[in-house]
Formats: structure tokens, C-alpha cells, sequence
């Protein structure tokens, strides 16, 4: 498990639950990134990890920012960076929101539709926009097939309607999945793109950049069975590598590439502090007995994505002795609020109310879906760490 020497000694030091961001971990992560991928500019993803010392130490590190509302662009705007390095990467904005972002100094805004073209012309006049295509999502935890996008015969005209009303048709997007895990995913996405700047070329139509989006994976997840999530990560970057070299042929012009990496670059250098709740075991409606572990967090306060994936938990007061199976749930009322049942997880069969745990690979979205406090338990805070990260194994 990814987990450097400095975010342990905080984790031990913490006498309460919260949010810890490995600062150093990130911007390691960028540095590595844009190494394996040369000519590509990182825009993050703020709803990924909208913590201003994340945002801060990734802006230092060169990225620019992919926004989805004014409040996210005015968050990308205090880390220092210029606001044409920032661009509005959300298909759904209603007229006010797009006049904020214009006057914000936004220039970029992302479309998918002839309607929204027209509230851009009208309120950002004189603006860049991307059209994002849509991809079917196969591989990824969380395919994101259904609410933004369009084909690529949509596409055409979306972005022939932009230039008919004075907005420059700048590039082309898409999103293959958060959590991709299939590399090919790169590969369809890329065939669909080249179709697409085809046909546009044919229809006077020059692009200047493609953004590949987000869904890069993490590589600290384990699956709703326990088994480590093992992205093939040298073939993904080969992948988007090949990529590039296949749209510049596609391209009568130079292209400039971009990716939204989100989870990437956070999930594995973030980690919470928690507390046992509750050991205990109860006979289920099928007859059998099964073990449950309570913890003080759970969906509504830091672990949202719990539906999907398990957290690799330590134990830290018990990492040897005989373990249990138990389901994981976290400290409220509602049934959502907890691991898949059917898919136990060993845990220390010792462990008593009050016990710390350590919840890994936390760092994407722990904060983004905080509730205020749903059946009254508290958002956690967070803090930022400065250090260095280490490939440092853990204990589940």
C-alpha cells in the first residue's frame, strides 16, 4: 500500500478523526506523470480534492485546473495560476453561471449541445469551446456514460453552430470512466476522436487541442471482493502515448493535448483517521451469523465511494492475531452506509470501541461529498502533511 514514513507518524499522532493529504505524494504524482507523458498539459479535476493546500501544490507543480462551477473556478483562481489555465469543463451551466465565469477571465468553456452553445455566445461572448464526445465507459468503476456528451454527427454540428455564432471551436474531449481500468478504453476513445477530427477538417473545421479528460486510476483500491485493484498503468500511458501520435496524423495542424487527471493524483496520498465503533455479530435473515464493524466514518463522512470499492483498512493496535469476516458500515442509521455484505473483510477479531483504524488510499472525494453532518455526525476536518512518499507496505 502506498504510504509514506510522515503520513504514518501523523496517522499514529492523530488523537481524532480526520483527513490527512500527503502534499509531497501529489506533486511527486504530477511530476511522474507529465514525465511519462511529454506534451501534455495537466488541467486537475477540483471536484476531485477541492482543498486549497492540494490545489496550491499542484498549481506549483504546473497544472492548470479543470473547473465545474464559478465556486470551483474561483478556488483555482486564488492557487495563483492565470484564468487561461483554467477552463470550464462542466456541459450542464445555466445562463448566470456562465456570465460569472466569463468575468472571472474564463475562456474555455466545454459544450455538447447547440442549446448551451447559444447561452456561451450570449453571455461569454467571443469564447473558445471544446465539445465533449461520449464514450461508453466499459472498464471503469464509474462509467459516466449517460449525462455529458455527444456523437461525433452531434459534434459536427454543435461546433459548426459555435462558429456560426462568433465562439472559436477550439478542441474536442471526452471521458472514458473514473477509475478506467481497461487501457483499450484509451484506445476506443482515441478511434472516435480521429473520426471526429476527420470529418471536422473536411467541414473547414481546424482544431487546435484534444483533451483526453479524466479516469486514470488509483492504484490503492481493492474491490468489492478484497482483491487489490491493479491497474495496468504502464499500458494506459503507452496507450494515451499512441494516442497522441495517431490525432496529430488526424490533424492537418498542431495539436495541443490535455488530461483531467482527478483521483490519480490524490486518492493514494490521502488517508483518514478513525475509531471502532462496534465489533459485533448478528444473525442475518438468512439464518447465518455474521460479524459487523462499525467505524465513527462511513459514506456521509468521508467514504462515499464505499458502494463500489472497499478502502484498505489498518489496525494499528492489532496488526498480528486470528481476524474475523465482517461486513464494514460506517456510524449511521441508513443501510447504504456500508460495505457490500456479501463481500466480508477480515478484521482484527480483538478490536474494541475506541480503537484507531486507518482508512487508505482516501485522498479523492473524502472531502467533495462530505455531508453537513447527516444524522448528526460532523464533517471531518482535514490538514495537509508535507513529505515525501514512500512505497511503504501496510497491514489491512
Amino acid at each position: 500500500m502506498l504510504m509514506s514514513t510522515e503520513l504514518r507518524a501523523a496517522l499514529t499522532t492523530a488523537t481524532d478523526d480526520e483527513i490527512l493529504f500527503d502534499l509531497a505524494g501529489m506533486d511527486d504524482g504530477l511530476a511522474r506523470l507529465v514525465r511519462e507523458l511529454p506534451g501534455m498539459e495537466v488541467r486537475f479535476a477540483v471536484k476531485a480534492c477541492p482543498v486549497d493546500e492540494v490545489l496550491t501544490v499542484l498549481a506549483h507543480g504546473g497544472a492548470g485546473f479543470d473547473a465545474a462551477s464559478p465556486q470551483e473556478i474561483a478556488q483555482a483562481l486564488r492557487t495563483g495560476r492565470p484564468a487561461h489555465l483554467i477552463h470550464y469543463g462542466n456541459t450542464v451551466k445555466s445562463d448566470q453561471d456562465i456570465a460569472a465565469a466569463h468575468r472571472m477571465g474564463v475562456r474555455d468553456f466545454a459544450t455538447d449541445s447547440v442549446p448551451d452553445v447559444r447561452a456561451i455566445a450570449a453571455h461569454a461572448p467571443g469564447a473558445r469551446v471544446f465539445c465533449r464526445l461520449v464514450t461508453t465507459g466499459v472498464g471503469a468503476l464509474w462509467p459516466l456514460s449517460g449525462k455529458h456528451g455527444c456523437s461525433v454527427q452531434d459534434a459536427v454540428t454543435v461546433l459548426e453552430t459555435a462558429r456560426a455564432y462568433g465562439l472559436t471551436p477550439g478542441g474536442l474531449s471526452l471521458h472514458v470512466g473514473s477509475q478506467q481500468m481497461n487501457p483499450g478504453a484509451w484506445r476506443s476513445a482515441v478511434t472516435v476522436l480521429t473520426e471526429a477530427i476527420t470529418t471536422l477538417r473536411l467541414r473547414g473545421i481546424h482544431l487546435d487541442h484534444v483533451n483526453l479528460g479524466g479516469g486514470l486510476p488509483a492504484l490503492g483500491y481493492h474491490d468489492r471482493q478484497g482483491n487489490p485493484l491493479s491497474p495496468g498503468m504502464d499500458r494506459i500511458l503507452a496507450e494515451i502515448r499512441d494516442g497522441m501520435r495517431q490525432l496529430r496524423r488526424a490533424s492537418a495542424r498542431p495539436l495541443r493535448f490535455l488530461l483531467e487527471p482527478g483521483r490519480h493524483l490524490v486518492a493514494d496520498h490521502g488517508a483518514i483517521r478513525a475509531r471502532v465503533v462496534r465489533l459485533t455479530e448478528r444473525r442475518q435473515h438468512n439464518g447465518h451469523r455474521q460479524h459487523w464493524l462499525y467505524l465513527s466514518c462511513g459514506r456521509f463522512n468521508g467514504l462515499y465511494e464505499m458502494d463500489k470499492l472497499q478502502y484498505p483498512l489498518v489496525f494499528p493496535t492489532h496488526p498480528d492475531g486470528p481476524t474475523v469476516p465482517a461486513v464494514i458500515a460506517g456510524p449511521t442509521c441508513d443501510s447504504d452506509d456500508a460495505y457490500a455484505a456479501e463481500h466480508p473483510v477480515p478484521v482484527p477479531a480483538a478490536v474494541e470501541s475506541g480503537d484507531p483504524v486507518w482508512i487508505l488510499t482516501a485522498g479523492a472525494y473524502s472531502v467533495s461529498y462530505l455531508t453537513s453532518g447527516f444524522n448528526g455526525f460532523p464533517p471531518l476536518p482535514h490538514r495537509a502533511v508535507h513529505c515525501a512518499v514512500l512505497n511503504e507496505a501496510g497491514s489491512r
